[in-house]
């Protein structure tokens, strides 16, 4: 079920715990060769992220703030990944988010001449893949085991076991294994 929006105002707390991030993130995180994931992974749980074993944060994959991020066992964050968490994201277990896709869990409302922010989290299931270049907006959730195809928009739920494309992304079959 989509989550609504909701208003957020941000601390000055938050807001200087995202700036020791950023620097934590351009000195200590970016940095590091692919296969250093435990090390990323123990900086992330610094700045609070829950995070299961054995999870792959790549070195370019951004993260706004640890803190709204959760992460199940053997979860992939790919190259370049945006994960715009100004609201909570959970990520399920061995699930991949694919190179250069953006989790977006905050927007503005528009409808008001002051624009105020406003958030709602994502949930991304067990056993999905959400490939190449793919869009997550505020509010999604996304079935166990489901693949959203690349270069997809995602602006509504999408049910399990199922695989979706397109601009809106819609479900058009079903997802099986043929072991």
């Amino acid at each position: 079920m989509k989550q609504s929006l909701r208003k957020k105002h941000l601390t000055l707390g938050n807001k200087l715990a995202r700036i020791m991030w950023q620097v934590v993130w351009l000195m200590l995180y970016r940095p590091t060769p692919r296969i250093f994931h435990p090390w990323r992974c123990f900086l992330l749980r610094l700045f609070g992220a829950k995070l299961g074993k054995a999870v792959h944060p790549y070195p370019s994959a951004r993260i706004w703030a640890p803190w709204n991020l959760e992460m199940g066992a053997h979860s992939c964050l790919s190259e370049n990944v945006d994960c715009y968490c100004v609201d909570k994201i959970r990520i399920g277990a061995n699930t991949t988010v694919s190179q250069y896709s953006f989790l977006c869990t905050a927007s503005h409302d528009y409808t008001k001449a002051s624009m105020p922010l406003v958030t709602a989290p994502i949930t991304i299931g067990n056993r999905v893949w959400v490939t190449a270049d793919v869009f997550v907006g505020p509010g999604v959730t996304i079935g166990d085991g489901a693949v959203v195809t690349a270069c997809s928009k995602v602006f509504s739920d999408l049910p399990p076991w199922m695989v979706a494309k397109g601009n809106p992304a819609v479900a058009y079959k079903s997802r099986y294994f043929d072991d």
